[in-house]
This record gives C-alpha cells, structure tokens and sequence, in this order.
C-alpha cells in the first residue's frame, strides 16, 4: 500500500509538473501568437507601402515607355509616311513617264500600222500585177531595165530588140565577138511556183514540184529556140527570176533542172547574181576597148618618141650653143680686163706728163739722152693715142 501511495503521489507531481510546463507553454503561444500578429500586421504594412511604391514607379514606368513608345511611333509614322509620299511622287512620275512612252509606241505603231496598211495594198496590188502574166512580164521587164542601167554604159545594151528569127528579146547585151551580143528574157512561170509554195501534203507538194521543174524546163527551151541565134547572137541566153525566192528554191531543191539549162547554155540569174553578172561583162567591155585603142595608143606612143627625139637634140645643140656663148663670154672678159689695164696705164702716163709739166726743172732733171735728143716725136701719149707702139695687140689675144 505504501508503494502504491508512492507511485501516485509520484504521478500526481508529474502531472502537476505537465501542467505547469502547459501553462507556461500556452502563455508562451500566446505571447508568440500576439508577436506573430504584430509582426504580421508590420509586414502587411510594409508589403502595401512598398506594393504601393512599386506601383506607381511601374505606372510612371508604364507611362514614359508610352510616351517614348508614342514618340517613336510617332517618329515612325512620320518616316513612314514622308517615304509612301516619295514613293508615291516617284510612282507618279514613273507612272507618267510611261504614259507617255506608251502614248508615243501607241503613235509609233498607229505610223506602223498605216505602213503596214499601204504595204498591205501594195502587195494586193503586186499579187494583182503578179497574176497577170501582161503586168507580171512589165513587173519583170521594170526591174531588169533599172538593173542593166544602173550597171553598163547605154552603148552595151538595147531593150525590146527583134533578132533575125522575128523574135523580140527584153534587152540585149552588145559583146564584141566572142562571145557576140547575150540575149535576156524577164518572164518566169510564177503559177507553177505558188502552187509549189502553197502545197500543204506532201503527194501535193511532190506533184507541184514536177510541174514547177517542168514549167522552168520548158522557159528554158524556148529561150534556147528563140534567143540563140548562130551568127548573130552568143552562143548562150540569159534567163532572169526577178524573184529572189524562186532563185533560192529553183538552186535549193531543184539542181536537175540548174543542170539541164546549163546543158542548153541558158544561165539562170536572180536580181543579185545579174547584176555581178553585168559587172564582168563591163570588164570584158573595158577590156574590149582598150585592144580597140591599143593601136591608137601605139601609134601616140611611137609619136611620142618621136618627139622625145627630137626634144633631145634640140636639148643638145641648145647644149652647144650654150658652150659657145660660154667661150664667147670668156673672151669678151679677157678683152674687158685688157681695156681696164690699158685705161688705167694711160691714166698714170698722164699723171706722170701732168706732174713733169707743173714741175719743169724736175722734168729736165729727170730726162734721159735720148728724149733730150728726138724732141720731134713729141710726147709719149702720141702712140697710145693712135694705136701705135707696144699697147697695141690683135683681137686674138
């Protein structure tokens, strides 16, 4: 029993003992709670100030980003819009500048429009004097005169010439002999050659190459029979495309037909290849008159040499007659200086006779025996004067 009062008098002053302690620590909460609470209540303080302060440095903040945004946009809209008016102002004198360019092609092309309409009539009008074989033989004979004039002196051709068979050739080229005057004929079968041309299909095409080589065949037969004339005319005939076309296609595609007008000594020509053609024969021409003069021109020479000739012996005694005035003005010299000496020794002897005269004694003092002796011959000059003594010389000296 005593034990037992023991252990709960022991528990009854630990649980005094807890008591206390939770006395002390429910004082010490609420001492801790009333610090938290003031604590809290300075930190909410704090926390508003500041969140206060923070907010109105951020709207001042927020208030110049928007007005240096402002600006800047401002700054921007202006650059902006003073580089769309630039742009703008370019664009419209671009713009204007290209109306007007295009208003002068407009002007251009209505011009080239209009030639394109008179060329257009002037092609109907060429297809019009094409198809008719009258006009197309005109067309032909028009370009051929132009030509042949253009290239050789009138006395080399004639047009429209009848040859001895009655028949007419368009122009005739006058060769000397060989190789004699050429005969020209302008016609050409033009309607074989479009139906060529217009010829889509090929069995068309080939059918209208037959006709068009025998149509050109046949041109060429009867220009060899009617134009190559033994004994008046070469030996060959020209024929002359005025087309550069038919030319081109008739060499192109059909060689057999090039050969066998060889073969009848008929040369083909294009408006191109007469006119070279023509040029060599106004060489042969040239060539031909320059052996007709080349006797003329001997005959000058030699006459020439004739004179040269002469020239030289005229040149050759004006030579000898130059060589004797020569000698002749040689003598004449020789005479002149002897006079000279001859006058100048009269004028000492009479200088002398002058000084003798005004001094006599001197003269008497200075005279010699032999003129104290011959007092009749007189004075020296007496001899002088006359041509007697020994000044006096033949003209061959």
């Amino acid at each position: 029993m005593r034990g037992r009062g023991q252990g709960e008098a022991a528990n009854a002053q630990t649980l005094d003992t807890l008591q206390r302690t939770q006395i002390e620590m429910t004082g010490r909460l609420s001492q801790l709670a009333e610090a938290s609470n003031v604590a809290q209540a300075e930190l909410g303080r704090s926390v508003n100030s500041r969140l206060d302060e923070l907010s109105k440095r951020m709207t001042e903040s927020q208030n110049n980003v928007q007005l240096e945004f402002a600006k800047a946009m401002n700054d921007r809209l202006d650059a902006l819009g003073k580089r769309v008016s630039d742009n703008l102002t370019l664009s419209a004198e671009k713009t204007s500048q290209t109306i007007t360019g295009l208003e002068k092609r407009l002007a251009v092309i209505d011009e080239a429009q209009k030639h394109i309409a008179n060329l257009s009539g002037q092609v109907v009008s060429l297809q019009d004097i094409l198809a008719n074989k009258q006009a197309r033989g005109a067309f032909g004979e028009i370009q051929l005169n132009d030509i042949v004039r253009n290239a050789l002196p009138p006395s080399a051709y004639a047009f429209q010439v009848t040859l001895g068979n009655g028949k007419r050739a368009d122009c005739l080229i006058t060769l000397p002999n060989p190789p004699g005057a050429i005969a020209i004929d302008s016609k050409f079968p033009l309607e074989s050659y479009r139906a060529l041309h217009d010829a889509k299909e090929e069995p068309a095409r080939i059918a209208a190459g037959r006709a068009f080589a025998a149509a050109i065949q046949k041109h060429v037969r009867d220009i060899a029979e009617r134009y190559i004339v033994p004994g008046e005319t070469a030996e060959s005939a020209i024929m002359f495309l005025p087309s550069e076309a038919v030319y081109a296609e008739l060499h192109a595609n059909f060689g057999q037909v090039v050969a066998a007008s060889h073969q009848a000594h008929v040369w083909i020509v294009s408006p191109t290849t007469l006119m070279a053609t023509l040029n060599t024969v106004r060489a042969i021409l040239k060539d031909a008159q320059m052996r007709e003069q080349a006797g003329v021109i001997q005959k000058e020479v030699q006459t020439l040499l004739q004179d040269v000739v002469r020239l030289e012996k005229r040149t050759e005694n004006l030579r000898r007659h130059f060589g004797n005035m020569e000698k002749d003005v040689r003598e004449i010299e020789t005479s002149t200086g002897k006079i000279i000496r001859r006058a100048e020794r009269i004028e000492e002897i009479q200088v002398e006779e002058a000084d003798s005269l005004n001094n006599p004694a001197i003269a008497s003092d200075t005279a010699t025996p032999s003129e104290t002796a011959q007092p009749a011959q007189g004075s020296r000059t007496a001899p002088l004067l006359t041509g007697e003594g020994p000044l006096q010389t033949g003209e061959g000296e």
